[in-house]
């Protein structure tokens, strides 16, 4: 038996529920650790645009679009190239109808009648010359005066040929003057054509 004066002492915990702040301390330290990974984060670039929804990033250079305008051509020139052009259509029309007039009229049998034949070589020689009428008003931009020489010399190619073509129609030949002249018109006329061509090209058209 213990002495009565004896007084049992008993350890008391100031804190009866210990855990209570691991808690706490977690969340703490997982808003802190947010906050720091957070910071850390590259920030976004000024030109990344975000696409909601799909969640792909496209980056925008400030370069990535590039505006190339077209050459644009001198209003001036563009009236000469057009000028040119028709002469050159109408130039090609009578070549057509010079040749057929011609084959029709070597044909045997024949499908193009002397007479015929001599109005339709004049219309090409009268339509010829109105071509150079018109040619010789033309005033070509300084960048392109040497194919404006050479398509004035083969256009005159062509007139001098239709007159001679039409020469030989009438003169007592037997066909050689004039078959010959109707190629020389032919060629001129090719050549007329291909220089156009070289002129768009000077041209940047």
């Amino acid at each position: 038996m213990l002495p009565a004066n004896v007084t049992w002492v008993m350890s008391v915990n100031a804190d009866p529920k210990p855990g209570r702040w691991i808690l706490p301390l977690v969340i703490v330290g997982m808003i802190a650790f947010t906050y720091y990974f957070v910071r850390e984060l590259p920030e976004a670039s000024p030109d990344t645009t975000t696409q909601a929804g799909n969640g792909t990033t496209t980056t925008l250079a400030d370069d990535a679009t590039t505006t190339t305008e077209a050459n644009q051509i001198d209003a001036e020139v563009q009236a000469y190239l057009d000028a040119i052009d028709e002469i050159n259509a109408e130039l090609r029309l009578a070549q057509i109808e010079l040749t057929d007039a011609n084959n029709g009229f070597d044909a045997d049998p024949r499908t193009v009648e002397y007479p015929e034949a001599v109005t339709r070589f004049t219309a090409v020689v009268d339509a010829t010359n109105a071509l150079v009428t018109e040619f010789d008003a033309l005033t070509a931009p300084v960048a392109l005066e040497s194919h404006h020489t050479i398509l004035g010399a083969e256009l005159t190619k062509a007139a001098n040929a239709a007159q001679d073509a039409l020469d030989g129609l009438r003169s007592s030949d037997p066909g050689g003057i004039r078959r010959n002249n109707v190629t020389a018109y032919v060629d001129a006329a090719t050549a007329f054509d291909a220089e156009v061509t070289n002129l768009h090209t000077a041209a940047g058209g």
